[in-house]
């Protein structure tokens, strides 16, 4: 073992080696420029030992300076193991021709002993900013002052636009929403929070993580630093006019102001900095929601986007009471967390368990892009052969605005006659003489001169023989009413689900408390709307995939609960929702959502309890 501990130690060092080692050969230019500025554009190898270094053809710009070499070493001692990384940087000035976008071939060079080049570079060329050549012009011969240094921040200097990829979709059709920051001054910092947007299923994009940089863009004649604040894609839930309300956000510019105190001004060059707060507040955007086309097929479970579906079996011959796994995978990109899981009509002998999903997206500008994995466990409790049929799904196709049907193979399967599965009877007779002595365990009856009588009272006849007979008589009836009675109980599986909706919430609220002490703000949140949805479709005898706020607040209704009551359930499902998807925005407390749903499930059981009782 040790050995073995010794010999992955020396091949982790080596390996680590062989990477410090590794020749790389880079370029670095600024990704967009203005015309008439100069710029450079850096070749960096990382070792002394190269040659025979060239540049590329460039011919879309003047090459003003270069290229010029330097070398740098920096030597590092870290836990007494010293280091020490040596490069060569080649640079040029350059200058652009005329506006566009344009390519930088790639350089080469001689370096380690073999022949490398570098990447090719795209630099966009923008055309110089309309507002700052007309203040140049108008400047000659008298000294102006920008917004940088007059105090006044106009809304042509920092703004945000807030965008769409299409104005015009389909219900559950995916929509990326963007908030993009543009500014010509010197901007710090910028808060805002997300609407609450009405009508739509919102998950947010996770930003870059690590500092976010400016990038260069000619807009409305101006150039302006811009960067992406914040993107989030957006499933409609309705049809109709969909409204994304207009956010108000803060910037905080470092405004360069005029220090007129000689001391001051000679410490910091004749200028200070102050911070001054801009208020900035984006317009609304309106969203044309089309319903979905008339003739859903049954099996369309709500999947908007571009899908497949394949399946797989863990065995196709097997015995009595054993399991057998069915994998159903949906693949592709659309809303896939709000897809209904599809079912499988397994035999009538199979004994089918709930199934488990496991989903592996992550979050595009299309949808949610990856797979669900199904897993369907079942246990056949009789032989013979039967025939599981495939798997029917159906999702609206968003390029050709049709509904498409995907169907998983059959499966044949075999299932033999399990060990212990039938009683053997056996009806031969065994005499005195097949009847083998095992040690001295065993022995034959000799019945020989053996006389039995009766000794005291006689029991045929009185009231105690009578109740032997009579006692599990009645029992084995009692016994056979009470088993038929839950037999028919379980087989009207909603009655069954109605009766056990509270301990199947109360179980689920205890995982999200554990959720809730792990500090998972989303597996807790996932936990209680599955235990609040679960309630209210089992206690309503409803489908989840059919329940909504309306259609919940009718049957609660109906059943006699009260108004306050109605209305905290549907609050707490949409706080639950909020939450869950912009757990960041919400500020609400885990804590309060817990205590909630535990006392509105206890309300909720009560009353719908007590309303039956009235009846």
């Amino acid at each position: 073992m040790r050995k073995l501990l010794l010999t992955f130690t020396l091949l982790a060092v080596a390996f680590a080696y062989a990477k410090a080692d590794e020749v790389t050969f880079t370029a670095d230019a600024p990704s967009a420029v203005v015309m008439g500025q100069t710029f450079r554009l850096a070749y960096t190898v990382n070792t002394h030992d190269a040659k025979g270094f060239r540049v590329g053809n460039i011919t879309d710009f003047d090459i003003l300076s270069g290229p010029n070499q330097s070398s740098s070493l920096s030597t590092s001692i870290i836990n007494g193991q010293r280091t020490s990384s040596k490069s060569l940087t080649f640079t040029c000035i350059l200058r652009p021709k005329k506006e566009g976008t344009y390519t930088i071939p790639a350089a080469t060079i001689v370096a380690g002993g073999k022949q490398m080049s570098s990447k090719e570079l795209t630099v966009k060329v923008l055309p110089p900013d309309q507002k700052a050549q007309a203040q140049q012009s108008g400047s000659q011969g008298r000294t102006t002052t920008s917004s940088q240094t007059s105090g006044q921040i106009s809304n042509d200097d920092l703004f945000i636009v807030a965008t769409v990829n299409k104005k015009k979709v389909y219900e559950q059709e995916a929509i990326l929403l963007t908030y993009k920051i543009y500014t010509t001054v010197n901007l710090t910092n910028m808060t805002g929070k997300m609407p609450d947007l009405k009508g739509f299923h919102t998950q947010e994009v996770e930003m870059p993580k690590g500092g976010r940089e400016f990038e260069l863009e000619h807009y409305k004649g101006r150039n302006y630093r811009t960067m992406v604040y914040s993107q989030y894609v957006l499933f409609p839930q309705q049809s109709g006019q969909l409204e994304i309300p207009s956010i108000t956000f803060e910037g905080t510019v470092a405004q360069q102001v005029r220090n007129y105190d000689p001391f001051e001004a000679f410490f910091n060059g004749g200028s200070s900095y102050v911070n001054v707060q801009k208020p900035i507040q984006t317009p609304k955007l309106t969203i044309d929601v089309s319903p979905l086309p008339s003739g859903k097929p049954a099996s369309f479970g709500g999947a908007v986007g571009d899908f497949s579906i394949s399946s797989s079996i863990s065995t196709t011959e097997l015995k009595e009471n054993e399991a057998v796994t069915l994998k159903v995978i949906i693949s592709g990109t659309g809303n896939m967390k709000l897809i209904k899981t599809p079912e499988v009509s397994f035999p009538a002998d199979f004994e089918v368990y709930d199934p488990k999903v496991d989903n592996k997206f992550t979050l595009k500008a299309g949808g949610l892009s990856g797979n669900k994995v199904i897993e369907y466990l079942a246990i056949p409790r009789h032989n013979g052969n039967y025939t599981i049929p495939g798997v029917e799904f159906t999702y609206f196709d968003i390029k050709s605005g049709a509904y498409k049907t995907l169907k998983t193979p059959e499966y044949a399967l075999n299932v033999a006659k399990g060990e212990g599965s039938g009683a053997a009877v056996n009806t031969g007779y065994v005499s005195k003489e097949e009847l083998r002595l095992l040690g001295q365990d065993i022995r034959y009856i000799d019945l020989k001169d053996a006389k039995l009588s009766p000794k005291g009272v006689y029991l045929y006849g009185t009231m105690g023989y009578w109740l032997w007979y009579i006692v599990p008589l009645v029992g084995f009836v009692v016994i056979l009413i009470v088993y038929r009675k839950q037999a028919a109980e379980n087989a009207n599986i909603a009655k069954t689900k109605n009766k056990k909706a509270g301990k199947v919430a109360t179980r689920r609220l205890k995982v999200a408390k554990q959720k809730m002490a792990a500090k998972d703000k989303a597996g807790f949140y996932d936990e209680v709307l599955k235990a609040v949805w679960g309630y209210l479709s089992d206690k309503l005898i409803m489908p989840v995939s059919e329940l909504s706020k309306e259609n919940i607040a009718a049957e609660l209704a109906a059943r006699q609960v009260s108004e306050a009551s109605i209305k905290e359930c549907t609050a707490l499902l949409g706080d639950c929702e909020f939450a869950r998807y912009a757990p960041t925005l919400s500020g609400i407390s885990v804590e309060k959502i817990y205590d909630r749903t535990a006392e509105l499930m206890n309300k909720l059981e009560n009353e719908i309890k007590n309303s039956k009782i009235a009846k």
